[in-house]
């Protein structure tokens, strides 16, 4: 679903007048957690089931299916017809409330799922989901999920379009921000993670988009993808399997068509592999629209042709496509779909419904909800999301933190500010809290001596037109230290916004080159929502701090490093490329025959530009040096069934505290199929103390160690394991485990 939509469903909401009450910062009692029911309860669940699909008749049945959305021609008589399950993008309590309470008085008194897309949060902001998993902070990404499904929970919703856990390698796709980058391990981690964590806040999650959705051909929205089966079982679907394992309730098909078949009509995934082979319980929703789509596909002649095949394919609720609702019931009358399988879609959801307790949970108290949102203890998961997840890519001659010999700053760009006289409302109307601009922030934590200057440059964040460019350029030459940010906003990010190039949109460049020439040190100050091209940027400015818009504490995090409060620590989840011309660039690469030595022509290289990202995956600079010794194996060997545990020395070299992420590669160089160069396997991020030495220890199982190859068969082979341990992708520190038949 378009995230330019939400947004614009969401403004809408604002000239609602819902709450005068200021927000309250004191603590309020947690919501329920939600999850699925076991044992006696879960039978119980069943056999009410049972009860109701007796009652209901085949126009209620299909209305279980049928998810419509706040706005333009949304009718709150389908809802008391009882010919509606579902609903979407209302925020506001009081009109959660009402739709509500319409289906409780039907009939059959069967609750509406209310859902969202609270991709990054509610009310309190937290940074962007590729901008989370650059922390590598696991119980700080499912904190900042538990808040935004606290939030949204405490407004009425219990239902979340996310995680997004789709694993891409290609930064022209726009979606790469909601996602959590390009590894298959770092990406199941953090979608387990964040799948506890909105069920623990009280919503249930929609794990999406199965399967297949990142991998568009040439980064292109919505295009097709073409996957081999060994990769889509060892790279795609494993986020997918670790948020059904950490308890996702219910999942969200794709776009694309997945190796020629639509994935809202993909069988194959949907019934046989997620229903049958990984036994999941809960309900599959459509995207946006996705049925109708099935005709522009080229496999229905219609729409009702569409609504069955979805149906038959595994699809129960048709999200805003009107499809099932107008003709699911006919082609269930003409025998087209039997009554069986209709039934079993309806379980599905009436399943979901009871196990998040919908029957018995009371409604939304539209008085009670503002004290749930933007509390303190939500603004500081949220700062130290942004902080944790800041990734300084550059700092040439320790530009960074901001030195005593510093007496003035410029800070350049209107990114720096933000919009809207500086004042940031929640989408549901229910608080007001003043966001703080950056250079505000810097003055704060600067020395009283230490001059701040601003200039906005552009008209507006976009940077697609000046406003005063000269200014700009005046106050960066008359000051000691240019802090410039730049980045994407707008219309340049998101749902729809896929780019063939990938540089600093607009005139952004323009200003950097001309802020470059002052002969001022620049420090270059990114937000953006996928890495950019940044080879210009790295060869001629002092340092890189690279965030992927931090919410609503962003600014604050960004003051924080920038001026040492904070020491730097996330790590690049996405490989930055060199150029264009270089997608897909990504760190697990399969060896090839001719691999880079001396760069002869007749090796696999370019001739023009160099085989290696800008910045690997698992980069990260910190204002401390990490060194790493003595890496070592519990034991020589492990039979394949074993494990073994690998630890490493690490000492913080430097003079600061920090952070510093314990990356865990293997390498099987001689096995049944041929295996990347590196594969992540375990981490831990760890706090050092200036000049301490910690031994790092971090579990392998060899079960783990194993591929699928293209009939989907999952195999471990015996043989030499090569383990490597450092703070990126690219380490060189080794240690070696030997896996045996017995």
């Amino acid at each position: 679903m378009t995230l330019r939509l939400v947004a614009t469903l969401l403004a809408c909401c604002l000239a609602i007048p819902a709450f005068a009450p200021p927000v309250s910062a004191q603590p309020s009692p947690a919501p329920q957690g939600v999850g699925w029911k076991t044992g006696g309860e879960a039978a119980a669940i069943e056999r009410r089931i049972d009860g109701l699909l007796k009652q209901m008749t085949l126009d209620e049945k299909v209305g279980q299916l049928h998810l419509s959305g706040r706005g333009d021609g949304f009718d709150i008589e389908q809802i008391k017809a009882g010919r509606m399950g579902a609903v979407m993008n209302f925020v506001v309590p009081a009109e959660v409330l009402t739709v509500q309470k319409a289906a409780r008085a039907t009939r059959l008194k069967i609750p509406l799922i209310i859902g969202l897309d609270a991709v990054h949060g509610f009310s309190t902001y937290f940074p962007l989901p590729l901008g989370q998993a650059a922390t590598w902070n696991p119980a700080l990404i499912e904190e900042a999920a538990y808040w935004t499904g606290r939030e949204a929970s405490a407004a009425g919703i219990n239902w979340t379009f996310a995680p997004m856990v789709d694993i891409s390698r290609d930064p022209r796709w726009g979606r790469v921000l909601e996602g959590a980058g390009e590894d298959a391990y770092l990406g199941s981690v953090v979608a387990a993670a964040r799948t506890r964590g909105y069920q623990r806040g009280g919503v249930a999650t929609s794990v999406k988009h199965f399967v297949g959705y990142g991998a568009a051909e040439a980064g292109r929205d919505y295009n097709s993808t073409w996957i081999p089966t060994s990769q889509l079982f060892d790279l795609y679907l494993p986020p997918f399997k670790a948020s059904f394992e950490a308890g996702s309730m219910t999942a969200m098909a794709a776009f694309n068509a997945l190796n020629g078949v639509p994935a809202t009509a993909h069988k194959g995934m949907l019934t046989d592999l997620l229903r049958g082979k990984w036994g999941f319980k809960g309900f599959v929703t459509s995207d946006f629209g996705s049925i109708t789509e099935l005709r522009l596909h080229g496999i229905a002649k219609d729409d009702a042709e569409a609504a069955r095949k979805a149906l038959l394919a595994g699809i129960d609720m048709d999200m805003m496509g009107n499809v099932y609702h107008k003709h699911l019931a006919g082609e269930v009358t003409a025998g087209r779909v039997p009554m069986k399988a209709l039934d079993e879609a309806v379980r599905r959801v009436l399943r979901v419904k009871f196990h998040l307790g919908l029957f018995e949970r009371a409604d939304v108290d539209p008085a009670a909800a503002p004290a749930l949102m933007q509390t303190q203890a939500a603004r500081d998961v949220a700062l130290k999301a942004a902080q944790d997840g800041a990734m300084l890519l550059k700092n040439a001659n320790e530009t960074l933190p901001i030195g005593a010999t510093v007496k003035s700053v410029a800070v350049i760009g209107a990114m720096a500010v933000p919009e809207d006289e500086r004042v940031w409302t929640d989408p549901a109307g229910l608080g007001r809290r003043v966001v703080q601009a950056l250079p505000e922030a810097l003055k704060q934590r600067l020395p009283a001596d230490v001059s701040v200057a601003y200039e906005p440059a552009f008209t507006k964040a976009c940077g697609t037109e000046f406003a005063d460019k000269d200014a700009a350029v005046r106050a960066a030459a008359a000051s000691d230290l240019v802090v410039a940010m730049l980045g994407e906003d707008c219309e340049f990010m998101g749902e729809g916004a896929s780019r063939t190039k990938l540089d600093l949109p607009g005139v952004q460049q323009e200003l950097l080159e001309a802020l470059v020439a002052t002969g001022k040190p620049v420090v270059l100050v990114l937000a953006t929502g996928r890495p950019l091209v940044l080879t210009w940027a790295d060869a001629h400015v002092a340092a890189i701090l690279q965030t992927f818009h931090g919410g609503t504490e962003g600014r604050a995090a960004i003051a924080d490093i920038l001026t040492g409060k904070v020491n730097p620590s996330g790590r690049v989840p996405m490989s930055f490329p060199r150029s264009v011309g270089q997608i897909p660039v990504y760190y697990d690469q399969l060896p090839t025959g001719r691999p880079q030595k001396i760069r002869q022509r007749y090796e696999s290289i370019y001739i023009d530009e160099a085989n290696e990202p800008l910045y690997p995956f698992g980069h990260g600079l910190s204002y401390s040096r990490f060194t790493y010794a003595n890496a070592r194996v519990s034991k020589p060997s492990m039979p394949l069934d074993g494990t073994v545990e690998v630890s490493v020395d690490v000492t913080n070299a430097g003079a600061r505290d920090g952070q510093e992420v314990v990356q865990l590669y293997i390498r099987q160089p001689v096995a049944s199929r041929s295996r990347p160069v590196r594969e992540l396997k375990a981490f831990d991020k760890v706090l050092l103390r200036a000049g301490e030495t910690r031994s790092v220890r971090l579990r392998l199982d060899a079960a783990k160690l194993g591929a699928h190859d293209e009939n989907g068969r999952y195999k471990v082979d015996p043989g030499q394991i090569e383990i490597y341990l450092g703070g990126s992708s690219q380490t060189s520190v080794m240690t070696q485990v030997l896996l045996t038949t017995s």
